[in-house]
């Protein structure tokens, strides 16, 4: 029983003077003194006004709300306020009404006449009854404002003293004594809130998603804020919050209204639930993690630091549906055409208790099963209770979940399972519902109307528990009279006596002391727990996700382990490893080990215990730290059990192999681990006391065996108060001793598994957790918690992370703090913990001693047999680094060789990782052992090293292994290596770290290149030498290096001096006055070239000519040495020495060509317009247009203005600028004059397009092509005008896009018109600034002018411009073109190099992906095209070929991109390889690369991040992309190459590789400085180390045709011009082709000079006679060693019979030129007419070609006129005009025609089979292939028949038969006796029937 009030208190308010805030106080109170157990509450005045006390000018009517207050013990008080309004005395002046009352009041301002201040009734109490406190409080004001005959003293008395009861869902009738009667209704289940309508009321306010926001914000305990204007308003919603939290409490702070002073509460950290009114809402915006829900508003703002979890998915839709259902019924029939009735909404009352369902039946659904995860650990004195969160989680295959992470972790929940916990208690509707309903919540899930009938009866026991007699309504009370708060004259509240209202109090506390103690009675039973979680997760269908199949492999693997039948066993085992990534299998695991332990212990051998260990390790490998489904707690007593014997006494256990996992350092796995033991415990206790209690055994004994420990628990509870006293402390004594002993175990426990094997160390916690290096992998060494405990453990498991800590004592600390937990929750005595914390250093220092022993022993065993480490073969030269390191690798996202795509799972293999001078190589075996009999190498050079990381790996191996690394080579190679337990991690840090210096020497000097086989007198003392280096000691290197060279003997083609013979007289007066004389022992007057040098000097100067490629500019006719000596003034070009010294420019070689009439002292001062000194030089001359190509790199931004902006501008007056702009023209001048086709005939030779008259005066070749390179220049520049066929960049992010418009007619009208457009190298969405004009006129288009006239058109339209300037659009802007000048600039966007360094990391990783791909989405191709690759080399591809086109039309190209040593160098090599056939030979190819590349200073050493000063600028490759193009080239004309695409692949890799110095440094200037420039092959010490790279082609060319592409059949001057849209563009194999059986084939002395290749062959050919089929591995074999092309299988075996007779074998190419020639004359008699010739060596194939020459018509010129199907490509000249054949079309000929196997050919007629007639057939006699073919004709490729020359017995001249051929002579027949079959023949006449009989007879008697 309960009185209703504690406290009637008064509180009126008092203006304090001057403040214009008032307060206030208590005037009396009743009692006066406070109840025993209840203080009276501090601060109750600031609640009853929370916006603060106030004075109005006008009466307000009285208000009402309930406030809530929390006191220190967490107990709730309800503060009923009641408020009116009285008259304030106004004698004195209030200076309190209102703020702006300030220093004006004297002014003359008038008082309001009338104030009125609040003055309020409050009532607390303990119970939350509203409507009887308004009622109470109402009648007090009522009897006081009308003036009610009654005693205020009176009523205030009755009030305090009524008595009602708690709970128990009685009534009763209070009254005041005013005539007035209330029944109050208690609730039947007091632990059920009460809710009213407040819960259907804030629904109503905030909507359904709202509301679900705010209740899981609630529970994940976020803090949460109400605003709203009304009190009462607040005071409900958050009642209501409470109401669907249940069963959950609330905890946290809940304060419904919170007063204005008392703001600054909502700063605090913890969450709370918090009402505030309205008014002070701007104060509420600056919360930035507070949850603000406006009830007036209906709005829920969320910040954006905040995330809610809400409920897991299928939940939170039934449950937003099943509140929809009770808010808004008609909503699921509002579309029906004729609505059943109508279906309204309950009452609001009915409504809030079917909400309150809802939620009841959504905990029910959230927390089933709970009852089965709690761990009772004491019984007595007081049940102590455990929830075991992570069993919880992993039954309810919920360990992802967020949301109920979160609730479980939360107070609210711990609240939850202290309440609820206990098994003996009495039980509510969640107890039953959790009990009895959780299987037909289960079947009425998809049913939303079931579900709905289920809510209705939980709505209705909730309603009944409310309200339990809903028909009695005989409330009474009087109100106050209407309008009565507004009379004038009020009497003031008056005061009231204390007395009378004391006596009141005293009287009625003597009755109730005299009255018998009402008890209620308590109903408890024991709580139920319902059904199971393992039936829950069946139904799922987690626990079957493991086929019975894998578990049966699982149970037999173990079998056989224990049987001792250890091969089958290792034939399982990589089965069962995988298997054990499943739950099901690894239960299976531990039920299974479970059963070969006997009384606790099982003895194993090495073997039996290596394999048991790695079964366990696999299993933890996959668990989580949590343990959620119970495989750790299910192996811990095995770990304990499974063990071998080392020694005498000396046992190993399997724990101290199993230590490497995040679950032993995870605390609150131990103390649910314990906690669950020490039930197990308590349960048994009891069942031991109940059977000594029950002398014989009966069937109780069964029952009491069955129950579980919350059953047993409960019915102890039950019996308790029965027991005597000393039965009592004997129980208690019992259970504390049981979770004392399971302390002491756990200590040991603890300490078994977190000390690491090998203790001696000391380790600190962080450092790594794998083994030492001394170590075999059969001790297991581990580091378990010292290397394991990752930082995000070391707060929670109270490590310190001190230096000095060793291992032990973190140990002990770890097990003292969980001893210090467990036992204070289990109640465990002081005495007995301090007697623990005394042992736990004893139990860990005893643990380590036997530890130590075992390690001594575990070391002394022989190792387990680990794969032999395999050593790597090296090149001549290179050494090992540090010895091979055990390692795993790892497979990596390419995933042939994991077996995943079929075939072999070659990774992950076993083996070592190498480390040379030269390479990193990882070789070793497969760990499948069905494969472990194959070698698996991966290598690639350190050089060629792009990024190196740590990683931590998982291995399903012997251990779990962390530490790994991740090592990619821009050699398209990727190595994941995890490193071996035997390898300390201190050493893979020693690996790591030489890694880094052989990959960033601190000089070249450092490369492979130079310390291979380095000579004592090459070690040079390298200084750093400042960037500006005086001239004296450049000179002083170039004499010495002048001198060293002239005087050798043996000389090269590569040998080069600086050019002393420059400086003689007659050129004397051309040299500037800092030019340094180098000769300093000749005189000079005596230097002529040819007289005075001695011969052997002679020759070397040649070989210095040769190498500034002097050999190559005679060739074009650039002119010669001799000739730019003399200055001969015939040629346009001379060979100028400008730059001997290299002062002009430090990148440009020595010897430059430039225009004949320029002197060198103008390039100098033209030099400094260009970036980097980079001035114009030509490198290339067309032979057949004179037209010549020329190289820069672009302007300097000052030298723009006077160069393009206005030339014939007038200037103001000479300036500097200005001259250097003339002499800038004038070089341009002398460039276009030197070409025959300048004229000066009309003195005005502009650019301008050709109309379509001019082009028909023009020759037919010429005419053709003028629209096709308009349309090219315009797409290369871009337009205004831009087509969707264009190929846009755009910005980086987006995806480029091709759209080809094609139009495959060709039409003769349609020559003329620009049909679709080529890729446009521009950015898309930005218009061109520049002249659109120029493509326009050179497509042949009218160009509209700037004043329009047409006859300046026409005049303007004569002929195109003779020099072309390809330049950069960023560093053009503003530039005008004139119309008087010779040349066009033509403004090209270009992508720079960070683009190309980008792109290609993009391509690497879509090439060579580390991982395999989680996204689908990320496909091979998508990855491709995101690296914008293949948008690169098409925009390279495209400019190129546009230069090519106008070299070809006569203009001459000047290419200034950048700054000359990137793009450009790309541009201008691809336009000398496409314009000259020379450049497409071996000779050609190298000349190319030396004078572009190497001469022309591309910075290799920059580009290539060679040496620690370019690591910075990272990998950027621009040769890369150039061999790709000449790659996509290759393709398209695979008969134009000398060389192979081998060969291409072969420089890319030795490009990065630095075993040649020939791509080491930037310029020829560094490599004359370092003295590498002009090295002879004789200095050689070692005959296998090569400098140059085109030394080892030289050599390995000479050795075997692998560089040489027997398809090449060279046309004439052809030039090529290839398609370039993406389409056409293939990925290079380069990039994506791997042979792991011998790694990358580019260091060919290793692969191929290996003898064991061929002893492995023949001894395959001998075991497997029969059988010619061969099994060829991606990835694994390398595909053209195993399965070589026709010639070159036809090479070896000619070589392999050659060494077989003993003859001396002949080299390759002597044997392919010999056959070559005799198959030229045998054609050439056979087949004069025929086209039959050989594809292969005949030259005359333009019939075949990619690009067509005309057959008919026309015969030489070439048909341009091209089908536009390419339109967005560049378009090749002379397709075939119906549209372009497919490649294989054009090379299909070679499937069955090649000539060599074709040894005499012709018709003959045949005779058919019986009764058939003769037909003529085209016969093919084949040597080769020693078979006689016939066709139906000469053009099939289908053979009808053949007939085998083995089976031939005769060959006789025949007679005619029946039906033979008329008129044809007898002699032409003969007849061909096989062991099956006669064969009548017919020739056409004797002689050829003569020849055909010579012919088989000659290869009869060959065989």
């Amino acid at each position: 029983m309960s009185f209703v009030s504690l406290l009637m208190v008064i509180v009126p308010f008092s203006p304090p003077l001057g403040s214009s805030d008032g307060q206030g106080r208590i005037l009396q109170r009743f009692p006066e003194k406070d109840w025993e157990d209840n203080p009276f509450p501090q601060g109750i005045e600031l609640f009853c006004q929370p916006n603060g006390w106030q004075l109005y000018t006008e009466r307000q009517p009285p208000a009402f709300f309930v406030a809530v207050l929390t006191d220190i013990n967490s107990e709730r008080h309800y503060c009923a306020c009641f408020t009116f309004w009285e008259e304030v005395d106004n004698s004195q002046p209030q200076k309190s009404l209102s703020s702006e009352a300030d220093e004006d009041d004297d002014s003359g301002i008038l008082q309001p006449a009338q104030l009125f201040a609040p003055k309020s009734l409050v009532l607390v109490s303990r119970l939350d009854h509203t409507d009887v406190f308004r009622n109470c409080l109402g009648l007090i004001y009522t009897v006081h404002i009308d003036g009610l005959n009654v005693q205020l003293e009176n009523l205030i008395g009755n009030l305090l003293t009524c008595v009602i009861p708690i709970a128990g869902g009685s009534q009763r009738t209070i009254t005041l004594g005013a005539g007035d009667r209330q029944v109050i209704q208690t609730p039947i289940t007091d632990s059920l809130p009460v809710s009213g309508c407040s819960v259907a009321q804030l629904f109503r306010q905030l909507g359904i998603i709202n509301v679900l926001y705010l209740f899981c914000a609630a529970l994940t305990e976020h803090k949460i804020l109400f605003l709203s204007s009304s009190y009462h308003r607040l005071t409900d919603a958050c009642r209501a919050l409470l109401a669907i939290m249940f069963p959950l409490k609330y905890s946290f702070t809940y304060v419904p209204i919170l007063p204005g002073k008392l703001l600054e509460v909502l700063s605090t950290p913890t969450p709370f639930i918090i009402g505030v009114n309205s008014f002070f809402r701007s104060e509420t915006q600056e919360l930035l993690d507070v949850i603000i829900a406006d009830l007036d508003g209906g709005t829920v703002t969320i910040p954006e630091c905040v995330h809610i979890s809400l409920l897991p998915d299928p939940l939170l839709h039934q449950t937003q549906t099943a509140l929809s259902m009770v808010l808004d019924p008609e909503l699921e029939i509002a579309d029906h055409a004729f609505p059943q009735g109508s279906t309204q909404p309950s009452s609001p009352k009915i409504q809030d208790k079917e909400i309150r369902a809802v939620f009841l039946w959504l905990f029910a659904q959230l927390f089933q099963g709970y009852r089965w995860c709690l761990h009772i650990i004491r019984i007595h004195p007081e049940p102590v209770i455990r929830f075991h969160k992570a069993a919880f989680l992993g039954q309810r295959s919920l360990t992802e979940d967020d949301f109920l992470m979160k609730v479980l972790d939360g107070m609210a929940f711990a609240g939850f399972v202290s309440e609820r916990g206990p098994p003996y208690r009495a039980i509510d509707l969640f107890d039953d519902l959790i009990a009895n309903e959780v299987e037909r919540i289960r079947l009425e899930e998809g049913n939303p109307h079931k579900m709905m009938n289920h809510v209705k009866e939980l709505a209705e026991h909730l309603f009944k528990n409310e309200n339990p007699y809903p028909a009695v309504a005989m409330h009474k009370v009087q109100r106050p009279s209407e309008g009565s708060h507004l009379q004038l004259h009020q009497m003031i509240f008056p005061h009231l006596d204390e007395v009378t209202v004391q006596l009141f109090i005293d009287h009625a506390a003597a009755k109730l002391r005299s009255a018998p103690p009402a008890v209620k009675v308590e109903k408890n039973c024991m709580v139920p727990s319902g059904p199971p979680l393992g039936a829950i997760v069946d139904r799922n269908g987690n626990v079957l996700a493991n086929s019975a199949r894998r578990l049966e492999v699982v149970r037999n693997c173990i079998t056989y382990i224990f049987e001792n039948k250890m091969l089958e066993a290792k034939k399982l085992l990589p089965a069962v490893l995988r298997a054990l990534k499943g739950r099901a299998a690894r239960q299976c695991l531990t039920q299974e080990l479970n059963l070969h332990v006997q009384q606790n212990r099982a003895v194993l051998d090495d073997q039996q215990f290596d394999y048991v260990v790695r079964m366990m390790n696999c299993t933890l490998q996959d668990c989580s730290h949590m343990d959620e489904y119970g495989i750790a707690a299910a192996l811990l007593p095995l770990v304990t059990a499974f063990c071998r014997k080392l020694g005498a006494g000396i046992t190993q256990f399997a724990y101290s192999c199993v230590q490497e996992h995040t679950v032993w350092t995870n605390m609150q796995f131990w103390e649910a681990m314990f906690y669950s033991d020490v039930q197990n415990h308590i349960r048994a206790l009891y069942i031991e006391v109940s059977e000594h209690e029950l002398p014989s055994p009966d069937q109780g004994e069964l029952v009491e065996e069955d129950k579980c420990a919350l059953e047993i628990a409960s019915e102890q509870r039950r019996l308790w108060p029965t027991l005597s006293k000393e039965k009592q402390q004997e129980l208690i004594q019992k259970e504390e001793s049981t979770v004392f002993s399971q302390a002491i175990h756990y200590a040991n426990r603890m300490s078994y598994l977190l000390l690491p094997l090998d203790t001696s160390k000391n380790r600190l916690l962080r450092s790594s957790g794998l083994g030492d290096v001394e170590s075999v992998s059969n001790s297991y060494v581990t580091n378990s918690i010292a290397g394991s405990m990752a930082e995000s453990y070391d707060t929670e498991s109270g490590f310190e992370d001190a230096e000095t800590s060793d291992v032990a004592n973190s140990v002990v600390r770890f097990i003292n703090r969980f001893v210090d937990k467990v036992c204070n929750e289990s109640g465990v005595t002081n005495e007995h913990l301090k007697a623990l914390h005394t042992m736990i250093p004893d139990i860990v220092q005893m643990h380590i001693e036997t530890l130590d022993a075992v390690h001594r022993e575990s070391k002394r065993l022989p190792p387990i047999q680990k794969p032999k480490l395999l050593r790597p073969a090296l090149l001549a030269g290179e050494e090992l680094m540090m010895d091979g390191l055990r390692v795993y690798l790892i497979a990596d996202g390419r995933e042939e060789a994991t077996g995943v795509l079929g075939g072999p799972p070659l990774l992950p293999a076993e083996g070592a990782i190498f480390l040379t001078t030269y390479r990193l190589i990882f070789k070793g075996t497969p760990s499948d052992p069905l494969v472990a009999e194959q070698v698996v190498t991966r290598s690639f050079p350190v050089a060629s090293l792009t990024k190196e990381k740590k990683i931590s790996i998982s291995l399903q191996m012997d251990q779990f292994i962390q530490e790994g690394l991740q090592l990619r080579s821009c050699t398209f190679q990727l190595m994941k290596i995890a490193f071996d337990e035997e390898v300390a991690s201190d050493l893979a840090e020693v690996f790591r770290k030489h890694i880094h210096k052989l990959r960033y020497p601190q000089h070249v000097r450092g490369t492979f290149a130079f310390t291979v086989g380095q000579s004592s007198k090459l070690v040079v003392e390298h200084k750093h030498k400042e960037k500006n280096q005086s001239l004296k000691t450049l000179s002083k290197n170039l004499m010495k290096n002048a001198k060293k060279t002239i005087g050798r003997q043996y000389v090269t083609r590569k040998k080069y001096t600086p050019p002393t013979w420059e400086n003689r007289g007659s050129i004397q007066s051309q040299v500037d006055e800092d030019e340094i004389s180098v000769s300093e022992e000749v005189d000079q007057s005596s230097l002529t070239m040819s007289s005075t040098i001695k011969s052997s000097d002679r020759q070397t100067m040649s070989n210095v000519v040769e190498r500034a490629c002097c050999r190559d500019y005679q060739r074009l006719g650039l002119g010669t040495l001799s000739n730019s000596l003399t200055r001969s003034k015939n040629e346009p070009f001379r060979i100028s020495t400008v730059n001997r010294m290299y002062t002009v420019c430090r990148s440009y070689p020595g010897l430059l060509i430039v225009p004949q009439s320029i002197p060198d002292s103008t390039i100098q001062r033209i030099s400094r317009c260009y970036r980097q000194n980079r001035f114009p030089v030509v490198c290339w001359r067309n032979s057949r247009t004179k037209a010549v190509l020329l190289r820069s790199a672009g302007l300097h931004g000052k030298g723009v203005a006077g160069f393009f902006k206005s030339p014939n501008a007038p200037s103001a007056g000479p300036s500097q600028a200005d001259s250097i702009s003339l002499e800038q023209e004038k070089y341009l001048h002398a460039i276009i004059s030197s070409m025959p086709s300048y004229s000066d005939t009309s003195g005005r030779n502009t650019l301008s397009g050709f109309t379509s008259a001019h082009m028909s005066s023009s020759d037919s070749s010429d005419k053709q092509r003028q629209p096709k390179i308009g349309a090219l220049m315009k797409q290369v520049m871009g337009s205004k005008e831009e087509l969707p066929g264009t190929f846009s960049r755009g910005v980086p992010g987006q995806r480029a896009r091709v759209i080809s418009l094609s139009e495959p007619r060709a039409s003769v009208k349609a020559r003329n018109t620009r049909r679709g457009k080529w890729g446009s190298i521009r950015v898309s969405g930005r218009i061109s600034s520049y002249n659109p004009d120029i493509g326009t006129r050179l497509a042949g288009k009218d160009s509209p002018q700037a004043n329009g006239g047409p006859s300046e058109t026409h005049f303007l339209r004569q002929q195109r411009a003779h020099l072309y300037i390809i330049g950069d659009k960023s560093q053009l802007k503003g530039a005008k073109q004139d119309s008087f000048q010779q040349w066009e600039v033509v403004p090209i966007e270009v992508f720079d190099v960070r683009q190309v360094k980008t792109s290609f990391k993009k391509l690497m990783k879509a090439c060579v992906p580390s991982s395999s791909s989680l996204d689908s989405n990320m496909t091979f191709y998508r990855c491709l095209e995101e690296s914008e690759w293949m948008c690169l080399l098409h925009k390279v591809l495209q400019v190129s070929v546009l230069v090519v086109e106008l070299l070809d039309t006569g203009s001459s190209v000047m290419v200034s991109l950048e700054d000359g040593w990137d793009i450009t160098t790309q541009v201008v090599s691809l336009v000398q390889l496409l314009s000259d056939p020379y450049y497409r030979t071996f000779d050609g190819f190298r000349l190319l690369v030396e004078k572009e590349w190497l001469s022309f200073g591309h910075r290799f050493s920059h580009r290539g991040a060679q040496t620690m000063t370019s690591q910075s600028s990272g990998f950027t490759p621009v040769f890369l992309q150039f061999l790709d193009c000449v790659h996509q080239i290759h393709l398209q004309f695979p008969m134009e190459f000398e060389f192979s695409q081998y060969y291409l692949k072969f420089l890319a890799y030795h490009y990065v590789s630095n075993r040649f110095r020939t791509f080491l440094l930037d310029s020829d200037y560094e490599r004359i400085e370092l003295g590498v420039m002009y090295e002879e092959k004789g200095e050689r010490k070692n005959p296998q180390v090569y400098k140059s790279v085109w030394d080892n082609i030289d050599r390995l060319n000479k050795k075997t045709p692998i560089f040489f592409n027997y398809m090449f059949s060279p046309e004439d001057g052809e030039v090529l011009k290839p398609y370039s849209c993406i389409s056409n563009l293939k990925v290079w194999e380069f990039y994506t082709e791997e042979t792991l059986s011998e790694g990358p084939s580019y260091d060919w002395e290793l692969i191929h000079g290996r003898p064991e290749t061929t002893e492995e062959a023949e001894r395959q050919d001998t075991s497997a006679p029969k059988s010619q089929r061969k099994i060829i591995w991606p990835c694994y074999d390398n595909k053209s060693k195993v399965e070589p092309d026709a010639i070159t299988k036809l090479f070896q075996e000619l070589q392999s019979l050659e060494v077989e007779l003993g003859q001396v074998s002949e080299k390759w190419k002597d044997t392919w030129d010999k056959i070559k020639a005799t198959q030229r004359t045998e054609t050439k008699l056979e087949h004069r007419h025929t086209l039959s010739t050989s594809l292969l060596m005949s030259s005359n194939l333009s019939h075949h070609r990619r690009v067509n020459l005309q057959e008919s018509g026309v015969g030489s010129s070439l048909n341009l006129t091209l089908d536009t199907e390419s339109s967005s490509t560049s378009t090749p000249s002379g397709s075939m005009v119906g549209g372009r054949p497919s490649t294989s079309t054009l090379y299909s000929q070679f499937q069955t025609t090649e000539s060599e196997h074709r040894s005499f050919e012709g018709i003959l007629y045949k005779k058919g089979a019986l009764l058939k007639p003769w037909k003529p057939r085209w016969f093919v006699l084949d040597k080769t292939k020693h078979q006689l073919r016939y066709y139906e004709n000469r053009q099939d490729k289908d053979c009808k028949g053949v007939i085998d020359l083995a089976e031939v017995e005769s060959v006789t001249p025949g007679t005619p038969t029946m039906g033979a051929p008329k008129a044809i002579d007898e002699k032409a027949f003969f007849d061909l006796k096989t062991t099956k079959r006669f064969y009548n023949f017919c020739a056409q006449d004797s002689h050829n029937a003569q020849l055909w009989i010579d012919s088989i007879q000659s290869c009869l008697s060959d065989a």
